[in-house]
């Protein structure tokens, strides 16, 4: 987003990331069809028309065409290495295929299996992406009871995985600030199962635990 705040007047970043998080959601509820990379480059031409700026469908492209390219959280890629060993790693991504390519080149494990919003014909926090999901994982006789949802977003994660029974455990990667990042504000009655600073720090926990019920046999 940096060069397009460049043109225009200077606000903070977490009044950059709700404007995004409002349009985004926005977009994602009203054309559940498109393509994220598509979505995205829709999301910055709105975003430059409230800002003062005149939209520029190349920057905005770049913009969409940029997911594969956003880094990794410090934390990510040696925890999903250590969680790939005890558990079956799976992906439900508000992204498009093409898209999490890149992402997935950055993250250094196999996922087990992966769905994505262009899969599915819908964005979270559609339920129709979780129940695929339970579909899909039921066809390998894993049950909803066996499932732990992962994830940073009360809206688009933690809230339908509550609507469907789903545990989940919170990656609450924005603990130190009052800002939701670039989420919307989730329902009031959201709630989870567990709640982890970093998927560093759940990898941590699981370790721990590990080496508890070792001591015990």
């Amino acid at each position: 987003m940096r060069p397009l705040l460049g043109q225009v007047a200077p606000r903070s970043d977490d009044d950059v990331l709700r404007d995004f998080a409002s349009h985004e959601s926005s977009q994602q509820a009203a054309t559940p069809a498109m393509l994220y990379s598509d979505l995205l480059s829709e999301v910055h031409g709105q975003l430059a028309r409230r800002w003062g700026a005149a939209a520029d469908p190349a920057a905005g492209a770049r913009f969409g065409a940029s997911i594969g390219d956003w880094p990794a959280f410090p934390d990510t890629v040696e925890a999903l290495r250590y969680l790939k060993q005890h558990f079956r790693l799976v992906v439900l991504s508000n992204v498009d295929r093409a898209s999490f390519q890149g992402t997935n080149a950055r993250l250094g494990v196999v996922f087990d299996a992966i769905y994505t919003a262009q899969d599915i014909g819908s964005y979270k926090p559609d339920t129709r992406n979780f129940v695929y999901l339970l579909d899909r994982l039921a066809e390998h006789g894993v049950g909803k009871a066996q499932v732990l949802h992962v994830a940073q977003s009360l809206f688009h994660d933690h809230a339908p995985a509550n609507v469907l029974g789903i545990r989940s455990a919170w990656i609450d990667r924005r603990a130190e600030t009052d800002g939701l990042g670039a989420t919307a504000a989730p329902p009031s009655d959201v709630r989870y199962d567990e709640r982890f600073v970093g998927l560093g720090v759940l990898a941590a926990a699981h370790r721990v635990w590990k080496a508890g019920i070792a001591g015990l046999s």
